[in-house]
């Protein structure tokens, strides 16, 4: 026994020390004798109970038995794992023998393990199971004392130019210096997670009257716009943080982690370096259903996405001059589901990528097909998602389709809501002239309500702008939608732009807009979004009417 590695004890079964090895008494480092004192004085107190409890099982079992508990020393307390077992003397009486093993190796080993699992490695803020975690249990607390709580994300603004533009490594450190920023400007009792590639998120108990988001949201705004000085480059960036609150917005951490990244992206859509708090008017993605987004990957494969066609016709001769692409679902027991349902969804999970790459291709093939019935020249228009167009193989995904499809570019009308080009306002203009290169027209989506410079029209190539259909819908009666309706066909024409009035339900409307120069309208009065084979037989009837035939108004979705 004084030779073996491990610490070594005899005892009795009243747990008195009969015998102590070397290894042992030099370890524990005691002055005094520990021969005939009690195992458990050796042994931390929040480990007294298991060691008594498996000394006692032993004595009736006399089966061996393992339990790890930490053995006190002068300094500090060490982990061993003890293995019991029973044995009889000389005498014939029984005793208990305890080779005690040091787990100190193993206990570092699974402290260190356990930390990665659940802390950022480049920043060692916690991850998103530790913020989970800590979620969960903050509402907890919030439920029983009734107090509420907020919950902020923050983005940094302008992060990817200085990844791209100085390297990963500078990205990197400036990641390092803003989250121990923003951990500063925090209490010790909020919790701040690193979620993402420049995302954080912090979790502010007692944090939930508007005063209270302001004082937080501006510290940590402020912290961060500080310039940044690593290896003599001075970086400037902001921060956008968006703010949800238990109970008002949700009481479940995935609705509030939801609602406070629309919250965010709406801040970085509206200016960046700003707070915004949600409510319920903020565009931001529904609650995120698991069940919904299996059923999307199962419907690709199942190919339950359509397209529907919306004529697109001239506000004179009431003739179809081309399309609008839109995406439907029908599921085989959920019925049609709501494009507003599903396409967040898309955005999110990067399945819109492989969407819009076979809605592109297959309205250009239908398009060819309209064409052989028309018997003259069309143009279909395809939405084009913000993650669509910050794909980097975006620009080969429209080359395949209209190479597949053998379009003329000018035939293929893009279009792009103005929040997508803002941003990123440089990367937007780079890949524009791109696709003006292959002749595609862009087309401005819900032109007026994406709080883009007019500078810009200058500035990209942009052939089409769509009047959105709020500026439409109480026309001809409102004065002030009337006077941006027609601002906006004055600078089109200056510009050398088209025009298409979205959302013409009724013959009045068409003859305000008719009258006043706008060339192309869209709506239920000339056409809902029908199904191909419809909107084939509509192109049919077209060509002896020269215009939309009535009964069409009535075609549904």
């Amino acid at each position: 026994m004084e030779e073996a590695g491990d610490v070594v004890f005899r005892l009795n079964q009243l747990g008195q020390l009969l015998f102590v090895s070397q290894r042992a008494t030099a370890r524990i480092g005691s002055a005094t004798p520990l021969v005939g004192s009690a195992i458990a004085k050796l042994v931390a107190d929040g480990d007294q109970a298991p060691l008594a409890a498996a000394l006692a099982e032993i004595s009736e079992s006399h089966a061996s038995k393992l339990v790890e508990v930490r053995i006190k020393t002068a300094d500090i307390e060490i982990w061993h794992e003890l293995r019991i077992s029973t044995y009889e003397n000389q005498q014939g009486a029984t005793e208990l023998l305890v080779v005690g093993r040091d787990m100190t190796m193993q206990h570092a080993t699974e402290e260190r393990l356990r930390h990665m699992a659940t802390h950022d490695g480049l920043t060692e803020l916690p991850n998103r199971l530790l913020l989970s975690d800590r979620m969960r249990m903050v509402i907890a607390n919030a439920r029983r004392s009734g107090q509420g709580f907020s919950v902020a994300t923050v983005g940094l603004d302008g992060f990817k130019k200085v990844n791209d533009g100085l390297g990963h490594p500078i990205g990197d450190a400036m990641l390092r210096m803003a989250a121990q920023r923003l951990r500063k400007t925090l209490r010790d009792s909020d919790t701040l997670a690193r979620v993402g590639g420049d995302e954080f998120v912090a979790i502010l108990p007692g944090t939930a009257t508007e005063a209270q988001i302001k004082l937080v949201t501006g510290r940590l705004i402020a912290t961060l716009q500080s310039p940044f000085e690593i290896d003599n480059h001075t970086i400037y960036v902001g921060a956008s943080v968006g703010v949800s609150v238990y109970p008002q917005h949700a009481e479940d951490e995935v609705r509030l982690l939801a609602l406070a990244d629309a919250a965010m992206s709406r801040a970085k859509e509206t200016g960046k370096a700003r707070a915004v708090v949600y409510n319920p008017s903020l565009s931001g993605p529904p609650q995120h259903d698991i069940s919904l987004e299996a059923a999307m990957f199962q419907a690709v494969r199942e190919g339950e996405f359509q397209l529907y066609y919306q004529p697109i016709v001239d506000a004179q001769t009431r003739e179809i001059q081309g399309f609008e692409t839109l995406m439907r679902w029908k599921h085989p027991t959920l019925g049609m589901v709501p494009p507003a349902r599903f396409i967040p969804i898309a955005e999110t999970n990067g399945l819109i990528n492989l969407l819009g790459a076979w809605a592109l291709k297959a309205a250009c093939v239908q398009l060819k097909q309209f064409e052989e019935v028309a018997k003259r020249s069309l143009y279909i228009s395809v939405n084009i998602s913000p993650r669509q167009f910050r794909n980097d193989k975006f620009l080969d995904v429209l080359d395949d389709a209209i190479a597949f499809s053998g379009l003329l570019g000018e035939q293929l009308v893009l279009e792009i809501t103005e929040g997508t080009l803002m941003i990123d306002p440089v990367h937007a203009e780079s890949i524009l002239s791109k696709m003006a290169e292959r002749n595609a027209r862009i087309a401005i989506d819900d032109f007026g309500t994406g709080y883009s410079s007019l500078a810009y029209l200058k500035r990209f190539p942009i052939s089409v702008l769509k009047i959105d259909r709020t500026f439409i819908r109480d026309l001809p009666g409102s004065q002030k939608d009337g006077a941006i309706c027609n601002a906006v066909l004055d600078l089109a024409k200056h510009l050398d732009l088209s025009v298409v009035a979205e959302g013409v339900e009724t013959e009045e409307q068409l003859q305000y807009l008719e009258q006043r120069g706008c060339q192309y309208i869209q709506g239920y009065l000339t056409g809902k979004p029908m199904a191909a084979n419809v909107a084939l037989a509509a192109l049919k009837e077209s060509i002896h009417a020269k215009m939309v035939p009535a009964d069409l108004r009535q075609v549904v979705q």
